[in-house]
């Protein structure tokens, strides 16, 4: 392959190898270009009939973030962040098109590709984040005051690092790959 391509590869490759979940960050602001720039970068995720229903929702307040680390259950990492994002889909923006389906399914899966491409993208500018999804999600939609058919999906504190985790053990892809039909010595005999 060579030249620009094979770089591309690279640095993507390595992006996602690099990524980690953060959880304690550095008392320093993230800025508002760094944030743009992160929510440009979630909305060229792909969804489908290209509906995009993703919302991103800004946090700096300090009393805002403490209120979603408590419905966070007690996720107090989350107003430690200088920002904080809440992800929420427009159900039914994708249901007009696909219905239940639309909303059910697409809209969450659209949202969580926008929210790995905003995870990778403030990671290649040294920032730290974490995808947090345990949380009450009437709570949240309280406290950024988001109607009914607004979904929250995530809640992403982002930060400079204090430090990288280590990597942790992932299922090896022999145990992940099927070829042309699911199969599992586990499964066998069911």
């Amino acid at each position: 392959m060579g030249g620009i391509a094979e770089d591309r590869v690279l640095e993507v490759f390595e992006a996602i190898k690099g990524r980690r979940s953060v959880r304690s960050f550095l008392d320093k602001d993230v800025s508002k270009t760094q944030v743009e720039r992160i929510f440009e970068c979630g909305t060229l995720a792909p969804s489908a009939g290209n509906i995009q229903p993703w919302e991103f929702i800004i946090v700096r307040s300090p009393e805002r973030k403490r209120a979603l680390a408590r419905a966070a259950l007690g996720q107090e990492f989350i107003e430690e962040a200088p920002v904080v994002i809440v992800v929420v889909a427009d159900q039914a923006r994708s249901a007009k098109i696909y219905g239940r389906r639309g909303a059910e399914l697409f809209s969450i899966q659209d949202t969580a590709a926008a929210i790995q491409n905003m995870l990778l993208a403030a990671h290649s500018m040294g920032l730290g984040t974490c995808w947090v999804g345990a949380f009450d999600e009437d709570e949240v939609s309280k406290i950024v005051k988001v109607g009914a058919y607004l979904k929250p999906v995530a809640i992403i504190p982002i930060g400079y690092p204090k430090y990288y985790p280590e990597p942790i053990g992932r299922r090896p892809i022999s145990k992940v790959m099927h070829e042309e039909v699911y199969s599992s010595k586990e499964n066998k005999g069911r």
